[in-house]
């Protein structure tokens, strides 16, 4: 068991709290295009700041507790290139001005790790209490992961997202954005701009992600903190990689499929991991360093096939996937065949 300190919890949320401070005032006081140099200084900064931290980690609690957050850190990292490929058909579809994509990344990230701190006290809490919590997580990993798989050459519907469809019933949106302004006067009348749009669907977004990418954490490592600080890194970077990598997102064309085998494998180790505790200690169990190395080997797989695929198929292009079969994919007369 993991014996963290409330000063070095206290300490490690305001190194994170300070990173995001920065990040936001960046956004606030100069918004501007992020070109690729300034993408690629910001994506090292904290990549370096992960594996820095790791490092400390690994010294200060023993080699097995580091092995559990890099593992926790590579699934989550993982897991947020998908969530630029969202964030990209958001900015798209709601025509974010460049100079403003910045300050809309850095809510989502604020958004998600609100979200991701809730999720993992909860999730912490029911593993404490309940270890058939560990069956639950495995088969909604499982299932999560079959239905990506499925549905892994499509796009999510952005526009039927529920929570747009919600503000669109309640609020009226105009057509203009209004600099970085969520509200607005248009014809006398007191409007929102399509900027809160794009930050409820980011926000509902962040909120699917979260349901999925924790129980995933959980399933490398049970420690809270361990959980909390592999997702605080990992979303940290999602800024800067984002228009890092935004050009090449569309060569990843096999990323959905190595994602939806990730998720299934530590799906898999959860519902064994119930097995060991609560049925027989004979099941087997599958070890910390073996994950990682499974996830590495997966996710070293899918980009090198992808990028020989898109040389190859220069048509070829990426889907981030879906939960569920898309509302255009439905209304196809061959979406039943």
């Amino acid at each position: 068991m993991l014996d963290i300190s409330a000063a070095t919890w206290a300490v490690t949320i305001g190194l994170i709290v300070a990173l995001l401070a920065v990040d936001l005032l960046l956004a606030a006081l100069r918004p501007h295009r992020v070109g690729f140099r300034e993408a690629t200084a910001w994506s090292v900064f904290y990549i370096l700041i992960a594996i820095g931290f790791g490092v400390w980690f690994a010294v200060t609690y023993g080699g097995d507790f580091g092995t559990q957050y890099f593992a926790g850190y590579i699934v989550e990292k993982s897991l947020s290139v998908d969530n630029l490929f969202v964030f990209v058909i958001i900015m798209a579809t709601f025509a974010v001005p460049e100079e403003h994509q910045h300050k809309v990344l850095t809510f989502g990230i604020i958004l998600a790790l609100i979200m991701r701190a809730i999720f993992i006290a909860v999730g912490a809490a029911l593993l404490s209490l309940f270890s058939f919590m560990f069956l639950l997580f495995g088969l909604l990993l499982i299932f999560t992961a079959v239905q990506l798989f499925r549905h892994r050459d499509e796009d999510p519907d952005v526009e039927n997202n529920i929570m747009i469809r919600a503000t669109r019933r309640l609020i009226p949106i105009s057509d203009e954005y209004d600099g970085g302004k969520l509200f607005t006067r248009a014809n006398g009348r007191r409007m929102a701009t399509p900027m809160l749009a794009v930050l409820v669907a980011i926000g509902s977004v962040d909120l699917l992600f979260a349901l999925d990418s924790i129980p995933a954490v959980f399933g490398v490592t049970s420690e809270p903190y361990i959980v909390f600080t592999a997702n605080a890194f990992a979303l940290l970077g999602l800024r800067a990689l984002f228009f890092l990598v935004k050009g090449l997102l569309d060569r990843l064309v096999y990323l959905s499929t190595g994602l939806s085998i990730i998720l299934a494998f530590i799906g898999v180790k959860l519902v064994l991991h119930w097995g060991h505790v609560d049925i027989n200690p004979s099941i087997p169990e599958v070890d910390t360093y073996l994950s990682l190395v499974v996830i590495v080997v997966i996710l070293t797989i899918v980009t090198v096939a992808s990028l020989i695929k898109t040389r190859r198929d220069p048509s070829a292009k990426a889907h981030p996937g879906s939960l569920r079969a898309t509302r255009r994919d439905e209304e196809r007369p061959d979406a039943a065949r």
